[in-house]
């Protein structure tokens, strides 16, 4: 990805789909080129959230949102250090930022961190081409002496794809570190970072857990050397039939029995784990709408998603693994892909999507209290044994 930071706003951009598709706009943010999946948002708000969200990494991500930009950048929302999508498209950006918590602009924002963005172009096209094709390789070429569009189509077809990608190292923390209880500290959980948001383990702090963040390369004795009541493995990038260690790690913790809960990637990480496939989702799940029922209660939740692949798991039958019996306990209802699964006779479950609600909504906020009952009444029966 090449960048400038200078000026953007009348700097003319295109972007160009690795099947020849091509929009034409202007430039948003910093101006260069950049490469990626190209991928849509059907969230409304919250695009400071999904900017810093790590599970974007190397992903091209189109706002279906017609306006965005209007309530600026703060800052206390973003998940992360730092803007992790490859790219952004969005149709009207706002000319003026208008919130009590803004700091400074979208576009601002965007070439600061050196983000290629297009805007002024048909959003809707776009994402109705994404529905009927599918996700692809995409590139943004900005400025005022740009290729022609077959060397543009070119340098796209050669840009990486998503499937085979390995990425969950490259977004997680170098470095352990401790997010403190807040108020009286109730249970230790290990979190297993694959690319974890920033409200993920404040969410559990909130509820008296004390949550030591380890590396996407930890070992099952650095998750153990913290003496963990749970372990919990985050979202993150990439395809998951890569993701090797982390199966392995979880296998580890599943033979211990210690308590585990895990979300998006992680709900792949324990499909694998328990012997179920994967498989690449023909556009993904992304934005902060998608209906999802529970099947152990019934109840239907509005969810927050960012998935490009799925646990390829039966679902209306109970599952024998290595670790006992599993079932799927969530579906999507706009399309059935497996949104949750937990085992029945050991203390672990997992789900699709993302829990913390940031940006919202907040349905399944209870799912963190599900997993601090399942620590409490595992510690409970070790202390009548």
């Amino acid at each position: 990805m090449t960048t400038s930071t200078k000026g953007s706003a009348k700097v003319p951009a295109v972007l160009v789909l690795e099947d020849g598709r091509v929009f034409r706009g202007r430039a948003y943010g910093a101006v260069g080129e950049t490469f990626g999946e190209a991928v849509f948002s059907t969230g409304m708000t919250g695009y400071q959230e999904t900017l810093t969200d790590p599970s974007y990494h190397r992903q091209v991500v189109v706002m279906t949102a017609p306006h965005v930009g209007n309530t600026g950048v703060n800052d206390e929302d973003p998940e992360s250090k730092r803007i992790w999508v490859a790219g952004y498209v969005v149709r009207d950006p706002a000319r003026v930022p208008s919130n009590w918590r803004s700091r400074r602009s979208l576009d601002e924002e965007l070439r600061e961190q050196g983000v290629v963005g297009i805007s002024g172009i048909d959003t809707r096209a776009l994402t109705r081409h994404l529905r009927e094709r599918g996700a692809m390789r995409v590139g943004i070429f900005s400025g005022n002496a740009l290729p022609d569009e077959g060397t543009m189509l070119a340098e796209v077809r050669q840009a990486p794809e998503m499937k085979g990608a390995d990425l969950s190292a490259e977004v997680a923390t170098k470095e352990a570190y401790v997010v403190p209880a807040i108020g009286e500290k109730r249970f230790t959980v290990a979190a297993i970072d694959l690319g974890i948001k920033g409200m993920t383990p404040h969410r559990m702090a909130e509820r008296g857990i004390e949550v030591h963040v380890l590396p996407a390369t930890a070992s099952a004795e650095d998750v153990y050397a913290v003496q963990p009541d749970g372990v919990f493995f985050s979202n993150g990038p990439g395809d998951p039939a890569t993701a090797d260690h982390p199966v392995a790690l979880m296998r580890a913790v599943l033979e211990r029995g210690t308590p585990l809960f895990g979300i998006c990637f992680g709900n792949q990480i324990l499909g694998r784990a328990l012997g179920f496939g994967t498989y690449k989702l023909k556009y993904g799940h992304r934005g902060i709408n998608q209906p999802v029922q529970d099947r152990t209660t019934g109840k239907v939740e509005v969810t927050a998603h960012n998935h490009g692949f799925a646990v390829d798991a039966p679902l209306d039958q109970v599952s024998d693994t290595p670790y006992g019996r599993a079932e799927v306990s969530h579906v999507c209802l706009n399309d059935n892909v497996v949104e949750g699964l937990q085992l029945l006779d050991r203390p672990a479950f997992s789900v699709q999507y993302h829990p913390e609600a940031a940006a919202g909504p907040h349905d399944a906020a209870y799912l963190f209290d599900r997993f601090t009952s399942l620590m409490n009444t595992v510690l409970m029966e070790g202390q009548r044994a």
